[in-house]
């Protein structure tokens, strides 16, 4: 693990394409501001783990269940007889 330390407005480059700044700093609180490519997913720990524990359940799930769930996801909707 690489350990910087930053003041405020100070950032932190992580590859080409995505920047972290520090936005404020109060207290034991930092606030920062992340800069990346709509393509990079950005997520707190917590909401990162509850995603994974999501697709985890999907892929054990059955795959009636599943292909119905992604299709849900996308907007799709299925006459009731697909559903039995």
């Amino acid at each position: 693990m690489l350990v910087l330390t930053r003041k405020k407005d100070e950032s932190i480059m992580v590859g080409d394409d995505v920047e972290i700044f520090i936005v404020e700093i109060r207290g034991d609180k930092v606030r920062l501001g992340i800069n990346a490519p709509k393509e990079v997913p950005v997520h707190r720990r917590e909401v990162f783990d509850a995603i994974k524990r999501e697709q985890e359940k999907r892929e054990e799930a059955d795959p009636k269940e599943r292909w119905m769930e992604q299709d849900k996801e996308r907007g799709y909707h299925r006459p009731s007889r697909f559903n039995e």
